[in-house]
């Protein structure tokens, strides 16, 4: 192996490219250890004095190589060329000891050149051919950058068991979040299906944890064996925070153990101790969330490291620029996501419930559950847009590259299933109208908030570019439709999605209050206020969505947090009105769990399945924004895989691994609902359900 203390002698070398080739190319030819002695000495090996100089050399002297630039990891046939290709020299021979020189020029102090001696140069070829075969031999005994996979290939593999490892874990991350809230609700309460609600979702949990642990298991051996190097230097970088991932890991098995098998010995005066364990489990999820991020989010936008990929900091690695950004994201789309499957399992059950009873007591648990996912869906487009934020801070070119590039379409597909969610969320609640006593005063603004959510669809769905022919294109006088073209930018997009979101908000605010009136003296005033915060919520965000066409993209792009603020005030202020105001209220009727239409099963269903197809999408997205980088500017990707999908290919994947998601999810349904009580032993009959619940 080249010291490489020896190969820093090469002075306007980076030290990291010497020091990664070095260390992924044993056999380099010894003699140039001589060379780069000398360099340092200004001495030629023969014991002259020499000065030397660097040469400009014609690319097309330098082999192709897969090393590739800052020192990132090429493959074990790096070999002479591949060096040159890393350090930028090219190898020359001559000089009476017929060493080899990094593109550096031996001059005797004022004398000619030595190395155009003719007659050495057919001993110069054959140590340089002798020496190529050495590096080649000696390379075949290093570990290989990349292995495949039978069949399917390396990154398909690793793409499926990866997604699936994900979608498992955001639900067993999500779950216990609001499983903890439920059954403090029903302490407090004393209300026992609550506790029951609480046992349900901590069960299909506790189902979902050993799959989750087993995908996990399995994507880490994919990484080890398939692309050992890369995950060898993501270990190199990130060693210590492995070793605390798997310490958060023990903690929160031993956790999950003891508060789901100890539910009923914790119970009554010991109730306390249990909830403060389901703390410590959300605890140490979402630590082991925030460390498993940082490893993601190093590679795409990668902090702590210096040119050559050495780390400088391992907290600047940790905390990059994406870091929290992603963690905020993820948590609150574990929780949507969670929220989503636990309405489907209770779907799953309602549909296939024998008795009214139980289907009363599926039908609260589905509409808790969408009650979740849709809370948290209303925050989740506010932390996404931080995060493509913090992803054009980082480096513009991969911001253009993910909105504008050829990722452009993919945002079309994300319209459209986010299109799916708010439709399928309010059309839910729309069904849910149905089995409450007095909600027919509120069915008369259904069709103006169908409009608002259809309107801001089409217009969230309206592309920038339109796929066209030449002679249409010709005809439009570009890609942009002449029309259309104004609701591709992202002033109408950011317009569109706030004012879903504020109906949304809206839908759920009149199903909340569907069989109940107020008694406050102040009530009528209190919905004046609501009404009129809804109104300046709507006005601002129209105001900057209008304003900004006629500004540089640089203040429009401030002017989306604008809208969010306006938004999100509006959501505080209304809430912080209406839950006092309906506190007490009087109640028109029960409502009548169960009934309502079977076609709003699977509505929820469509949910979660939308939720799953999405998150696997913006993984791709994620991941994509890399294209052909392992870390962002720092590794390269040189496997034969090495190209970024197109969007078809990657849809047939992500459908492909959805499929197999919820059929490993469905089989856990069947397995969580072998040999257990029934609703109506657990908790009794559905009559038990307060009204307005």
């Amino acid at each position: 192996m080249v010291p490489t203390e020896e190969l820093r002698a090469c002075e306007r070398i980076p030290a990291g490219a010497l020091e990664a080739h070095a260390q992924r190319n044993p056999p380099c030819l010894p003699p140039v250890c001589a060379c780069l002695r000398a360099a340092r000495k200004q001495v030629h090996p023969t014991g002259r004095r020499f000065a030397w100089r660097r040469q400009a050399s014609p690319p097309e002297q330098i082999p192709p190589s897969p090393l590739y630039k800052r020192g990132a990891r090429g493959d074990s046939a790096g070999g002479l060329g591949g060096f040159a290709r890393a350090t930028g020299c090219l190898f020359s021979l001559g000089g009476p000891r017929r060493t080899i020189s990094l593109q550096r020029t031996w001059h005797r102090a004022g004398g000619p050149r030595i190395w155009s001696q003719a007659p050495l140069l057919a001993g110069a070829i054959l140590l340089l051919t002798a020496a190529a075969a050495w590096g080649q031999a000696g390379a075949a005994e290093a570990p290989p950058a990349y292995r495949s996979f039978p069949v399917l290939g390396s990154r398909l593999a690793v793409w499926g068991v990866a997604q699936l490892h994900l979608n498992f874990a955001a639900f067993i991350l999500g779950v216990p979040i609001f499983a903890v809230i439920v059954e403090y609700v029903g302490w407090r309460t004393r209300n026992p299906r609550y506790d029951w609600l609480a046992h349900e979702f901590m069960k299909l949990t506790f189902a979902a944890f050993s799959a989750t642990a087993l995908l996990g298991g399995a994507l880490t051996f994919f990484l080890l064996t398939l692309y050992p190097r890369f995950f060898g230097y993501l270990a190199g970088i990130f060693g210590p925070t492995m070793w605390v991932y798997a310490g958060l890991f023990f903690l929160e098995t031993f956790t999950l153990y003891l508060y789901y098998y100890g539910w009923e010995r914790l119970a009554g005066s010991r109730k306390g101790l249990h909830l403060l364990l389901g703390v410590l489990l959300n605890l140490w999820g979402t630590a082991l969330l925030f460390v498993a991020n940082s490893w993601v989010t190093f590679m795409i936008s990668p902090g702590g490291v210096d040119e050559a990929g050495k780390l400088t900091s391992l907290w600047g690695a940790i905390a990059n620029f994406t870091w929290m950004p992603i963690n905020v994201h993820r948590l609150i789309a574990n929780v949507t996501f969670g929220g989503a499957i636990a309405a489907a399992y209770a779907a799953f059950r309602f549909l296939g419930a024998k008795s009214d009873e139980e289907r009363a007591q599926y039908d609260w648990m589905g509409y808790v559950g969408n009650f979740v996912a849709l809370s948290s869906l209303l925050f989740l487009p506010f932390a996404g847009y931080w995060l493509g934020r913090e992803i054009y801070a980082f480096n513009q070119t991969m911001g253009i590259t993910m909105m504008g590039g050829f990722m452009s379409w993919l945002w079309v597909v994300q319209a459209m299933l986010i299109g799916v969610l708010f439709l399928g969320s309010n059309y839910y609640l729309w069904l849910g109208m149905e089995r409450i006593p007095g909600s027919e005063r509120y069915r008369q603004f259904i069709p103006y908030m169908l409009l608002i959510l259809a309107a801001g669809f089409m217009v969230w769905a309206t592309p920038r570019s339109m796929v066209v022919t030449l002679e249409e294109s010709r005809a439009m006088g570009g890609t942009h439709h002449p029309v259309l073209g104004v609701l591709g930018v992202m002033s109408a997009k950011n317009t569109a999605v706030n004012l879903m979101i504020l109906t949304t908000f809206l839908s759920f605010l009149l199903y909340r209050r569907a069989n109940k009136v107020s008694g406050k003296p102040w009530a009528k005033a209190g919905m004046t206020i609501q009404g009129v915060l809804f109104g300046i919520a709507g006005a601002v965000v129209t105001f900057y969505g209008i304003y900004g066409y006629f500004v540089e993209s640089i203040v429009r792009i401030g002017f989306s947090v604008y809208q969010v603020l306006a938004v999100l005030t509006a959501i505080v202020l209304i809430m912080a009105i209406d839950i006092p105001m309906f506190r007490g209220a009087e109640a028109r009727g029960a409502i009548r769990w169960g009934r309502i239409a079977p076609r709003s099963q699977y509505v929820l269903i469509l949910l979660a399945v939308t939720f799953a197809w999405l998150m696997g999408l913006m993984g791709f997205a994620r991941s994509g924004i890399r294209q052909h980088w392992h870390v962002y500017g720092v590794i390269r990707d040189a496997s034969p895989e090495a190209w970024t999908p197109a969007l078809g290919y990657a849809a047939s994947m992500i459908s492909a691994v959805t499929i197999l998601f919820f059929a490993l999810v469905m089989l856990i349904f069947w397995l969580g609902g072998l040999g257990e009580k029934s609703p109506e032993e657990a908790v009794g009959l559905a009559g038990e359900i307060a009204p307005g619940d």
